[in-house]
């Protein structure tokens, strides 16, 4: 569903969300509504390690602001 909504709403994929994290904020607050903070938490513990690294964290900082 998040995928479909992409393409329909910013004719993008997932990997062009790293470059426009707003298009992917903007799909997940509208598919998740009240769940959306969830989704980062669950979002940043599969990240794992990784997440501590300088471009995603501005990338999940994006995604939370």
């Amino acid at each position: 569903m998040i995928l479909s909504r992409l393409e329909r709403d910013y004719d993008c994929k997932i990997a062009d969300c790293f470059e426009h994290p707003e298009y992917l904020k903007s799909v997940l607050k509208d598919v998740y509504e009240n769940s959306y903070g969830g989704i980062l938490d669950d979002l940043e513990i599969e990240l794992g390690e990784i997440a501590s690294e300088k471009e995603i964290q501005s990338f999940l900082h994006a995604l939370r602001e």
